[in-house]
């Protein structure tokens, strides 16, 4: 994990507290993460209702997997595949760039993610 790039080429930062798919916060993508979790995004109440027409709830709490649920504002590591379909459909939320791993790139284009992009420091 420490020699994980972001987009814009630096060292991978922190997205939020719980995401990404190994739970750890950072948008790595291990071998075992097939589904590519490497867009650091912020949740917006349109994304999450289309993410749940889509049959992925992120919205809703499920204590067994210490999960939560998500709320507009807050950060997750989305798969690659989902934040692209979202762009597709105008839904897409905007991305924490420096927070996004690089592994992205393989199925989102670059110039998409800085039309969403913000760069924050911490």
């Amino acid at each position: 994990m420490a020699n994980e790039k972001n987009v814009l080429g630096g060292p991978l930062k922190l997205c939020c507290g719980n995401g990404g798919f190994t739970r750890e916060g950072f948008c790595y993508v291990p071998a075992s993460d097939h589904g590519n979790h490497s867009v650091c995004a912020i949740m917006t109440d349109d994304f999450l209702l289309f993410s749940k027409s889509r049959g992925n709830d992120l919205s809703t709490p499920i204590p067994q997997y210490q999960f939560a649920g998500l709320k507009a504002g807050d950060k997750w590591c989305l798969c690659a595949a989902r934040w692209q379909e979202a762009f597709n459909a105008g839904k897409a939320p905007q991305v924490i760039l420096s927070a996004t791993n690089q592994a992205c790139l393989n199925t989102v284009k670059l110039a998409d993610l800085q039309a969403h992009g913000v760069i924050e420091t911490n």
